[in-house]
């Protein structure tokens, strides 16, 4: 990739999850733009802090913006950017360990507004870039180097979770299907909402579930990924909810809602006001 693109250097280890992540969201965002004739600079890709970081350098030509924010805020600064900016196409992408513990406070909220936001949720079930420490979705019993006799707190089940606090989009994937996972992205993107897609990805370096995930017959290993139902009904919140609570990885369409977005209640709720000029504005504060 550098010979490609050497201007960015990706700090990713041989064989990482997060190269087929780039490549599916590079397909999903160039399939947009196309869609809607729209330059790549309508699209904003916000990122937080962990190996997905390097994400916000996607393409090899026209960029789209990028802002890498903090640890665990990448869903306030999408909310400014998409508050400021609503015909921008703002989409999060962050690691498990940044979405999941200090972030995971911002995503109620942000469900309840419904920001017309996608996120793309990279998990390895590690801390890749600090070494290996444990994650909220690191299985339990799990030795790692922060815990050495075992993870003695139960996992996050992260689908359960997005339902439970009321997202209005939820899919899931694995990066080995990069084309089957782009065509989940560009569905997210397209949902006026809040929407995640969650992606099991391995860790080659700390935690690598390739293996698992895909399977291998010849060592009696079964895969943990599994197609979503044809007939599954993704407009049932009960159904859903079922869904999440088998075991493995669902690949496809978990969940999907129709509701107003935070722009669509604010118009509603200023309609006729006008706008107020600002020496207006300023006397308002006074006493």
């Amino acid at each position: 990739m550098s010979v490609k693109n050497p201007e960015y250097d990706f700090k990713w280890c041989p064989g990482c999850g997060d190269f087929a992540v780039r490549r599916a969201l590079e397909w999903a965002l160039k399939a947009r733009c196309e869609r809607y004739d729209l330059p790549m600079t309508n699209n904003v890709i916000v990122t937080g802090i962990g190996c997905s970081g390097n994400l916000v350098h996607l393409l090899e030509g026209e960029q789209p913006f990028g802002f890498h924010g903090i640890h665990g805020r990448t869903l306030p600064i999408a909310f400014g950017i998409k508050a400021s900016r609503p015909e921008l196409n703002t989409v999060v992408i962050a690691g498990d360990g940044d979405f999941l513990s200090i972030g995971a406070e911002h995503i109620g909220p942000q469900a309840h507004r419904n920001i017309n936001v996608t996120c793309i949720v990279i998990d390895n079930k590690i801390y890749g870039l600090t070494k290996g420490q444990a994650s909220p979705t690191t299985s339990i019993g799990t030795e790692t180097v922060s815990t050495p006799f075992g993870k003695i707190e139960e996992e996050v089940s992260p689908l359960s979770l997005y339902l439970a606090l009321g997202v209005s989009f939820v899919g899931s994937h694995y990066t080995g299907r990069p084309r089957d996972l782009a065509d989940l992205m560009d569905q997210a993107m397209e949902h006026r909402g809040f929407s995640i897609v969650h992606v099991a990805s391995p860790c080659t370096t700390y935690n690598d579930t390739t293996e698992l995930l895909r399977g291998n017959p010849k060592k009696g290993i079964q895969p943990l990924v599994w197609e979503i139902p044809e007939d599954h009904d993704y407009g049932s919140r009960r159904v859903a909810e079922r869904l999440c609570r088998r075991s493995g990885v669902p690949l496809g369409l978990v969940y999907r809602e129709q509701r107003p977005t935070f722009r669509d209640r604010l118009e509603e709720a200023t309609r006729g006001s006008g706008e107020k000029r600002a020496q207006e504005l300023l006397e308002a504060y006074v006493i």
